[in-house]
This record gives C-alpha cells, structure tokens and sequence, in this order.
C-alpha cells in the first residue's frame, strides 16, 4: 500500500462526452480551426490527357539608376516594379510646404506733417495778447542741399474769415475834419501773417505768388469807390499799425534740417472767431504739400457777458453805460470834494 499513489493522483484519460463539449467549444470560439478534408478535384472531360501548361516566368529586375541621371529604379519611391508594393511615401499624403510670410509694404511717409501748440485761445479782461507756435518736420533736408540739388522751404500762413472794410479819406472843411471820399474793399482778412523759411520772392514765382494769393502784396483787395492805390497802401499801412497784418522779415526757425517752428502773435484787438494756418512746402519753385490746420479766438468770463449783452441788447448796455458814468462822476465829487 506504501507504493500505491492515491486515486486523486492516478492520471485517467478525459472522458468522450467532456472531450466533444470541448471540441465544440473551440470550433465555436474559432481558436481551434476545422478539420481539413480532401475533395476530389473537378476536371473537365479530356483535361487529364492534355499536357501540363507552363508556369509564368517571374519578371526581370530594372537595371539600377545610374549615378545622377535622376532615372527611376525599382529602390526610387515614384516607381515600382511588378508585383512589388512601395511603402511608405506613395500612400502617404503630401507634406504641405511651409509658407513664408509676404513682404510688408512699404510704409508711406507724408512729406510734410504740422501741428498747432494749442487748439483754442480765450480773451479775458486782461488780455493783452498771445503767441501760438506751429511746429511740423519735413520728409527731406530743409535749407541748401548739397551737390546743388533743389532746396525744400516751408511756407506758413495764417488768417480769418474776410469781411467788408470801408477806407475815409480825411477833408478839412472851414476848420473842421470831416469824411470825405471813401472805397469800399469787399474782401479783407481781419488778420494775416506770412513767414516762410526764405523770402517769397525767393521761393515762388511771381505768378504762382498771384494765383495762391501768398504775401500782403497779393491780397485779392477789390474796391468800389474811388478807384486810387492810396487808399490801399492807407489799408496796408493800418493794419500792419495794429499788428493785424504781419509778414516778418525773419525766416521761422528750422532744427536738425528737418524740424521748423514758426511763432504767431496775436495782438490784443484780435478778432473772435476761426482762424486757419496753411503750412506749405515748397519744392523746385512749386508747392508739392499743403497742410491745413486750425484754432478758435473766444472770449470767456466776464468780457464774454459783457460782450454778449453789448450784441444781443445794445440799448440796455448803453443805457447802462450812461447810468455807471454818471454814478462815477457823483461818487468822485463826493470823494474829493473839499471843505
């Protein structure tokens, strides 16, 4: 008994029914594939005695490339020979190719680019006048060029709106002045000034001086009336008097050849209203840029008031005018009176 194994170690071989369930279970799960069993081949009649066909040859290989002609062969990726099948390159879609950004363009500078020091200027009781200043840069050198090239100059005016203005000569009649022949100038700018880099006469022809009505002497003065050049040189001379007209010898001033800056004095009768300041450059006795700017005279405060009540309602103001007068001269008597 010492030699016997036990029944559990015995090995017995599986029964039939456990061996056809596991034989099923495989063919049904596919991991053990069907017996294989021979069929007969089908001949067709007389196939037998006929002599075997022959077996196709396999296709000769392609010469190889020869170095840098660039030829396809069997190992270049564009070709391939029978019965071979190219990995890779042929199925796989086409690399896109990078793009290389388009050239910026080319930025475009202006020729002339100015600018005022302030936009608005106000009138107080105590105003006694005021200067602006109108700065700007060119695209090119300002003053001689060298090697004789044509010089750029800057030309900068300023004005208001025109109005009628009417020109009395002076007549002594028996010891007295009284207002005698008169003329009528239907255009005139209450204010105007001229300054340039160089003379006018330097810069401009006197035909294109005419025609863009540049400098006192071209001012579009038409006048009914007595027709005498007396009466305009007295215009002239008022104004330039009162500081309204201005053409300054002086040229405005110019920095690092390409910055200028001129000043415009405003005197203390400055009229209200819009102004406009035309800065203009020119080149090869020609105006090739133009730029218009603009600013505001105004009154503010108690001239405003004062101002506003003198123009809507002038009876009310004279009449006030004439009861402060007289309400002064009393308070003076009283003060100064004496004992």
């Amino acid at each position: 008994m010492a030699g016997r194994r036990p029944r559990w170690l015995r090995a017995r071989p599986p029964a039939p029914w456990l061996s056809a369930c596991l034989l099923s279970a495989g063919l049904a799960l596919g991991a053990v594939p069907p017996p294989a069993t021979a069929q007969p081949a089908l001949l067709p009649p007389g196939a037998a005695d006929a002599p075997p066909l022959p077996l196709p040859l396999p296709p000769a290989p392609l010469p190889p490339p020869a170095p840098g002609s660039g030829a396809p062969g069997i190992g270049s990726p564009g070709l391939a020979a029978p019965g071979l099948s190219t990995p890779g390159p042929v199925d796989a879609p086409p690399v896109p190719r990078p793009t290389l950004p388009a050239p910026e363009a080319a930025i475009i500078r202006p020729a002339l680019v100015a600018e005022l020091s302030q936009s608005t200027v106000e009138i107080t009781t105590g105003f006694t006048g005021t200067e602006l200043l109108v700065f700007g840069a060119t695209d090119r050198l300002l003053g001689p060029q060298p090697g004789g090239a044509p010089q750029d100059d800057v030309v900068v005016i300023a004005r208001n709106a025109a109005e009628p203005m009417i020109v009395r000569r002076k007549v002594r009649v028996l010891g007295f002045w009284i207002n005698g022949p008169s003329a009528r100038f239907r255009s005139v700018p209450g204010f105007y000034s001229v300054t340039a880099t160089r003379p006018l006469r330097d810069l401009l022809a006197a035909d294109e001086l005419e025609t863009k009505r540049i400098g006192l002497a071209h001012l579009p003065l038409d006048s009914t009336g007595v027709q005498d050049p007396a009466y305009r040189q007295a215009l002239q001379r008022l104004k330039l008097d009162s500081q309204l007209w201005q053409e300054p010898e002086t040229p405005l001033h110019i920095a690092g050849s390409r910055l200028f800056r001129a000043r415009l004095h405003l005197p203390a009768i400055v009229q209200t209203g819009d102004y406009i300041v035309e800065v203009l450059l020119v080149r090869d006795g020609r105006v090739r840029a133009r730029q218009e700017l603009g600013f505001r005279v105004d009154r503010v405060g108690m001239a405003a008031r004062i101002a506003d009540v003198a123009t809507e309602a002038p009876l009310v103001y004279g009449v006030f005018c004439v009861l402060l007068a007289a309400f002064a001269g009393w308070l003076g008597s009283v003060l100064f009176r004496r004992g």
